[in-house]
């Protein structure tokens, strides 16, 4: 079995002076170990206080999300055998780190609950309203995301602007919200990102696209949004 070397953030606020650090731990890796696995071996047989966040382990609640050599992925999903020699873990950038690999998401949350993450359709309709294929495939890819704040953890702008930009993730919402054909409230998502802190921050720098764990053009319907903006 071959060796890696897991160079982990550390930070403990109990401690009585706390000082971010790395601490490195060695681990013999089978095939098909995930990060996450690998991050369980060390909390099992090496060091009991390692804190990170996990779930489902496949790639669909978005909680395992760390960086990975400075590039933002999933845990669960990425294998270790992807790296060679030293491997560096460290928290999600962008976010307060609460303890090692554990950040502080509720900002996050906080943007995903202004645009209205939720279905806004006329009232007792007569009937059924049903969506044709082609109308369905329009927001298809968007409605693979899973929340797991790579994205925003992904996009500079985003680190500079938290508490004010609201994010790359909720723009993806309010793409998919626009393009299904049972919403009535795209005006209104529209009104609430359409302003400086809205999708004109945006610097198309497409990390958010690059980094996506579901694939998810995420620039691309930032650009979509600026042009209905203007249309409607």
């Amino acid at each position: 079995m071959a060796e890696i070397k897991l160079r982990i953030f550390r930070f403990d606020p109990e401690n009585p002076k706390p000082v971010p650090h790395y601490q490195t731990y060695t681990i013999e890796t089978n095939p098909g170990m995930t990060v996450l696995g690998a991050l369980f071996d060390v909390l099992d047989n090496q060091d009991g206080t390692l804190s990170f966040r996990y779930s489902c382990r496949w790639a669909i609640c978005g909680s395992c999300a760390v960086s990975l050599n400075g590039k933002c992925r999933l845990a669960c999903e990425t294998q270790v055998s992807d790296y060679k020699g030293t491997l560096t873990i460290e928290p999600l950038p962008g976010f307060d780190v609460i303890k090692d690999l554990v950040v502080d998401i509720e900002p996050f949350f906080e943007n995903y609950m202004k645009i209205k993450p939720y279905l806004m359709s006329q009232a007792s309709p007569e009937k059924e309203n049903i969506q044709m294929q082609e109308q369905v495939n329009l927001m298809q890819p968007h409605v693979r995301c899973i929340l797991c704040a790579v994205c925003e953890s992904s996009c500079p702008v985003s680190w500079t602007s938290r508490e004010k930009y609201v994010g790359p993730m909720a723009f993806t919402k309010v793409y998919r919200f626009n393009r299904d054909s049972r919403d009535s409230g795209g005006k209104e998502r529209l009104a609430i990102v359409g302003d400086e802190s809205g999708v004109w921050r945006c610097r198309t720098i497409f990390r958010c696209t690059e980094y996506c764990p579901k694939d998810i053009p995420i620039t691309e319907a930032i650009e979509f949004l600026k042009r209905r903006y203007f249309r409607d």
